[in-house]
């Protein structure tokens, strides 16, 4: 009975050592990451007011990029990752920049982020502002959109004058001229929304995040060629850095004034974590339901939409 009781200990004291070796092989690595990312900013070199971003030489090789039919419209810049300095990050704001010459959000804006910024989907507004490159969608061919650099959802509580936040409204940006540009349907519904949802679920996760939207014009054209979007959170745990091209299914655009016209050669192929996301929508008047889709892997039309009257008010009210 002695030797029986010696064994049974011995087997416990195994399988208690064994537990406590799994446990710190699985702890010790994810507290070093956790560490790490409590450091992630001070190990940026530039100094804070240094922000980022996108380069002059970046925008204009981003520019000269030509889609091609049956091809993904995402590019991943400087290898996906971003080049924001998260070290920048100061308060939630929005940094608007002028519009140019042409009346065209050329530059940059920058987001600096954080869980207040999440805005209320349901005190969205009518857009009335029409951006550089704008025509009405005809032929209940949904084509056009009024694309936001920042997305509404992501600019709750910031005034659009000044891009300071203010708390005092839960309605996030909807119709900024510093803040739309001429965008097509599928890029701002299907590929835009894949990466305005990462940024809203990690502010969401109580994260702060560095977002900038670059919309790429190529020369003086009025309609913008892509945008490039790209974010970090402070601990490093959001990063990415794309480039999406401003493209339609079947659809071909002169970009110099933002004019289209249908061409059924043109296919376009839709990422499969395109789909369900929340900003679905965004960009549309009222008076707009879009009944189409874009189908997987490749789309080669645009969704459609009908008009729906306003709702009449009751009697009495």
């Amino acid at each position: 009975m002695s030797r029986m009781l010696k064994i049974i200990s011995w087997l416990c004291w195994c399988l208690l050592s064994f537990c406590l070796t799994m446990a710190l092989l699985i702890a010790v690595p994810q507290w070093r990451q956790l560490q790490q990312r409590g450091h992630f900013a001070e190990h940026d070199p530039r100094p804070a007011k240094q922000i980022g971003g996108l380069t002059q030489q970046q925008y204009q090789r981003l520019a000269q990029i030509n889609f091609t039919s049956g091809h993904s419209a995402i590019y991943q810049v400087h290898g996906g990752k971003s080049t924001l300095n998260p070290k920048s990050w100061q308060r939630d704001q929005v940094l608007y920049q002028k519009m140019d010459s042409l009346g065209r959000t050329s530059s940059s804006t920058v987001a600096m982020l954080n869980w207040h910024n999440h805005a209320n989907t349901a005190l969205r507004i009518q857009q009335q502002t029409d951006p550089s490159g704008w025509h009405d969608n005809r032929n209940q061919r949904m084509v056009y959109n009024r694309g936001h650099l920042i997305a509404y959802s992501l600019t709750g509580g910031i005034d659009p004058q000044t891009g300071q936040y203010n708390g005092r409204q839960a309605r996030g940006d909807q119709d900024n001229p510093r803040n739309l540009f001429t965008e097509t349907d599928f890029t701002n519904q299907v590929l835009q929304t894949i990466y305005e949802a990462k940024v809203r679920h990690a502010i969401e996760g109580h994260q702060r995040v560095i977002y900038q939207a670059t919309p790429i014009f190529r020369g003086n054209e009025r309609m913008a060629r892509g945008i490039n979007l790209q974010a970090i959170s402070t601990d490093g745990s959001l990063n990415f850095n794309v480039y999406l091209l401003n493209v339609e299914p079947g659809t071909t655009f002169d970009y110099s004034d933002g004019s289209s016209w249908p061409d059924d050669h043109v296919s376009v192929l839709v990422p499969l974590d395109s789909e369900d996301q929340d900003d679905q929508g965004e960009g549309q008047d009222n008076t707009i339901k879009v009944t189409g889709a874009y189908r997987w892997p490749a789309a080669n039309q645009p969704r459609t939409y009908v008009r729906v009257a306003p709702a009449t008010p009751a009697k009495g009210q």
